[in-house]
């Protein structure tokens, strides 16, 4: 009795396996090269950070942005960085505000460059109350 349903049960399961599987198809290779995007401009580089800065809510998303932006192989723009200043003000975030211009320092070619930045941004500088690492003593 017990060899009949044990029989039973193993023509069931086989019957079951062999409706189940299908044939598969073929795999195809596809390979993704970064050479396929398109280059974008300084402009549109600049355009699209000052827009995402100026959409920022939370500390994250800024810090983010920021790597991001700091990533590319250019020193961002004045309007980006202003955005960006802005926008850890409105975060409410001073360390990251210092630290955007550590970036900066780190980005530029020699410090007559970083001085030019200093320049440009003094009015926002002095609007947010941002003192650079140098002025904070450290």
């Amino acid at each position: 009795m017990l060899r009949v349903a044990l029989t039973g049960a193993i023509t069931r399961a086989t019957a079951r396996s062999a409706v189940v599987a299908a044939p598969r198809s073929a795999v195809v290779a596809q390979r993704f090269y970064s050479s396929g995007h398109e280059e974008e401009s300084y402009e549109s580089f600049s355009e699209r950070y000052v827009k995402f800065f100026d959409g920022v809510d939370d500390l994250f998303e800024l810090q983010r942005g920021l790597n991001n932006c700091f990533a590319y192989d250019l020193v961002p723009s004045v309007a980006v960085i202003e955005a960006a200043l802005k926008a850890s003000r409105r975060v409410n975030d001073f360390p990251t505000s210092v630290r955007i211009f550590e970036g900066i320092e780190d980005k530029v070619e020699n410090k007559k460059q970083y001085q030019e930045y200093l320049d440009e941004l003094a009015p926002i500088r002095k609007e947010l109350g941002i003192e650079t690492k140098n002025e904070l003593g450290f």
